[in-house]
């Protein structure tokens, strides 16, 4: 599926699916078409000329003639790039059911959260060279741990012992815990400097976390 929006002019949407059908010597499978066309929200548009489509419009008939020849391997390049959310939400669930029926799925993003709520193993590049290859499960478990995000009173000043060890998240303060018996001596450092906490989360870390530190570990710009 291409970044940038490819198509001809010339054609209906059922019609560009049936062309690209076609370069792969399928024919007849109107059914497959008409299926594809109602899980990315298409069925309406499915006898309008290409040309009239929007941007996002011609994006779901991008992401549709990818899926027409039911290819056994999926290679998806920044599929929702400049997608909307009911297409990006559209697209993963057809592609996780295609994906669990046996269909490969090579997903290719810089959106980390797709990457760690989709795949199931997960592949690290720093200039074109892998610094990492596992299953996601095992990449958070060996590489991630917990933090404490705090959101202290307007006013409020972070005690100078602590600042050493929090960074910014926001409008509060994120510190990595080793295990949770930090939590309270963390919390009672800030009461004992006066400080008034208004909220207090305790967060997993995340697979962009991970990849920070991969990055940090290995020197260098990602």
């Amino acid at each position: 599926m291409p970044q940038e929006l490819v198509f001809d002019p010339f054609f209906s949407v059922r019609e560009t699916l049936r062309l690209q059908s076609g370069y792969f010597g399928i024919r007849n499978n109107d059914d497959w078409i008409d299926e594809i066309l109602a899980e990315l929200d298409l069925t309406g548009k499915a006898d309008t000329n290409m040309r009239r489509l929007s941007g996002g419009m011609k994006r779901r008939v991008l992401v549709a003639q990818a899926l027409v020849h039911k290819p056994p391997v999926i290679v998806l390049d920044e599929p929702t790039a400049g997608v909307d959310v009911e297409l990006r939400q559209g697209l993963w669930a057809f592609v996780s059911r295609l994906n669990r029926e046996g269909t490969t799925v090579i997903l290719t993003t810089h959106y980390l959260e797709e990457a760690e709520a989709l795949c199931g193993r997960i592949a690290m590049l720093k200039q074109g060279k892998v610094v990492a290859l596992d299953t996601t499960a095992n990449l958070l478990a060996r590489h991630s741990g917990r933090s404490l995000s705090v959101r202290l009173a307007p006013g409020a000043s972070l005690p100078e012992g602590l600042r050493e060890r929090a960074h910014e998240d926001g409008d509060g303060w994120r510190f990595r815990l080793a295990d949770c018996d930090e939590i309270e001596p963390l919390l009672a450092t800030l009461r004992l400097a006066g400080c008034r906490v208004d909220d207090v989360r305790l967060q997993q870390a995340d697979l962009e976390e991970v990849f920070l530190g991969l990055m940090r570990e290995t020197g260098g710009k990602p």
